[in-house]
């Protein structure tokens, strides 16, 4: 396919996951189209969707925003799975999903994500690869649009299906942290954090519950799509995703305050934190504090970052930045996807996403070394020796306080893992009931708490019995 060739028409094969009939080319003729190939679980791609949402309210009339879903992992190649990220992402444009790659094909795309701009007569006139461009995306779609020349209102309109998420008190829960007999639960579709007590009872909420990044009291306080938790004592930290940033939850006053972070990706330069908000994070997933450090596992960049609290710098611990399964020391190591971390004594541990992989980083030296996993193509749901297990894509990672037991939330396999250190075999959790791609998981009261993220729920497990119990918060 050349530049300026004729766009080719949506397959009967895509399947719309938002709108009530199937799409046509015809339909986007008189406005640029940026039609964009993601992969709807990947942090670089989701990223891009943010983008597009915010030059699609800034172009307006003359711009059109379709995107395509195709599946990395096997477990997204089900719409259901596709529909609930489509509802979590809180997506207001076309998404549809495309299970057998097959206009990814028709288009010679290559890489999540990439955005082809079609012009106003349907004709292919630029294609732009990889996260991050925002600025030259802007401009060369206000470039497009100076060309259009006006026509006849299209008759037939794009009719979006709005969520079929119900109306629960949780919306996407993530980030779990336990504190005596205190729960706290990232909310991250209602973009709030919750204090409830071990039984559900809700007793304070974090935040306004309308997204933004807003610092002060609880109540008028703003998150966006929060989480992973700390608890540490008095103070809460969150890795406030949406805002790329780190928020910090004085317990004793409810007052939220803004550690690090400019509330918009960018490359993070280590240094002095002078000003909070001058250091820029990309998708902080999880947060750890170990001593006066604080690790922060950034998706975004694909590293982790230590913020010294007493000497108030940033510096880099490790990761290239490249997408990768790679070990070494420092930035000669590569990360895929980190979204949650651990800590004992000197070691950091790290589940990597996009890389079905479970790594450790040495908190002094950077040195990283894989326990489980091979590479971001390297996936499935085996259980055994660590050379040979495989996981697929998981979310969480917790320590169990009093044994060398990582417990893993496998969310592409739906799946409850459990690591030995020290050597030991990967093994699945026999469960009562089927989870829906767990993203969060706590230690505490001798249980493990486990937010099952699309069915909206938080769920306690009692290791010793196996009995699982929804815990009914606010309800």
């Amino acid at each position: 396919m050349t530049d300026a060739a004729t766009a080719p028409e949506f397959p009967a094969s895509l399947e719309w996951l938002n709108l009530s009939d199937p799409l046509r080319m015809t339909q986007l003729r008189g406005k640029v189209c940026a039609l964009a190939f993601v992969n709807l679980g990947s942090a670089w791609s989701q990223q891009c969707l943010a983008d597009l949402g915010h030059l699609r309210a800034r172009h307006r009339e003359r711009l059109n925003v379709v995107a395509v879903n195709v599946p990395r992992f096997d477990t997204e190649r089900d719409a259901r799975r596709a529909s609930k990220r489509v509802h979590r992402q809180q997506v207001e444009f076309p998404v549809a999903h495309d299970p057998d790659w097959t206009l990814w094909q028709h288009y010679g795309i290559e890489a999540w994500p990439t955005v082809v701009l079609i012009d106003g007569e349907g004709r292919v006139r630029e294609r732009i690869v990889g996260e991050g461009g925002i600025r030259a995306l802007d401009a060369s779609v206000s470039a497009l649009a100076d060309e259009l020349t006006p026509q006849a209102v299209n008759g037939d309109p794009i009719r979006l299906r709005r969520s079929g998420e119900p109306p629960l008190p949780l919306r996407f829960p993530v980030g779990l942290a336990l504190s005596g007999n205190y729960l706290y639960v990232a909310d991250s579709g209602h973009h709030r954090v919750l204090e409830c007590d071990t039984s559900g009872r809700i007793l304070r909420q974090f935040g306004s519950g309308s997204p933004g990044f807003i610092d002060g009291p609880m109540e008028l306080a703003a998150f966006t799509r929060p989480h992973g938790l700390h608890v540490e004592r008095d103070v809460l930290y969150v890795a406030d995703t949406g805002n790329h940033s780190v928020r910090r939850i004085e317990l004793r006053t409810g007052d939220i305050a803004t550690i690090c972070g400019a509330g918009r990706p960018g490359t993070t330069v280590a240094g002095p934190l002078a000003d909070p908000r001058a250091i820029a994070l990309d998708q902080p997933r999880d947060i750890v504090l170990a001593g006066d450090k604080l690790f922060i596992a950034c998706a975004g960049d694909n590293r982790i970052w230590r913020l010294d609290l007493g000497r108030s710098s940033v510096e880099l611990l490790a990761g290239s930045g490249r997408l990768a399964v790679i070990d070494g020391v420092g930035a000669m190591a590569s990360f895929a996807e980190p979204v949650s971390l651990a800590c004992v004594q000197q070691t950091l541990y790290v589940c990597d996403a996009a890389g079905s992989a479970i790594r450790s980083v040495h908190t002094r030296t950077g040195a990283v070394s894989t326990l489980v996993g091979q590479d971001p193509w390297q996936f499935g749901c085996i259980d055994g020796p660590r050379t040979d297990a495989r996981m697929q894509n998981p979310q969480a990672l917790a320590l169990e306080p009093d044994a060398p037991v990582l417990w893993i939330a496998d969310a592409g396999n739906d799946s409850l893992r459990r690591l030995r250190l020290g050597g030991g075999e990967l093994t699945t959790c026999e469960l009562p009931q089927r989870l829906h791609a767990p993203a969060g998981l706590a230690i505490g009261n001798d249980a493990v708490w486990l937010a099952d993220t699309d069915s909206h729920a938080v769920l306690r497990l009692d290791p010793v019995s196996g009995a699982v119990r929804h815990v009914p918060i606010g309800e």
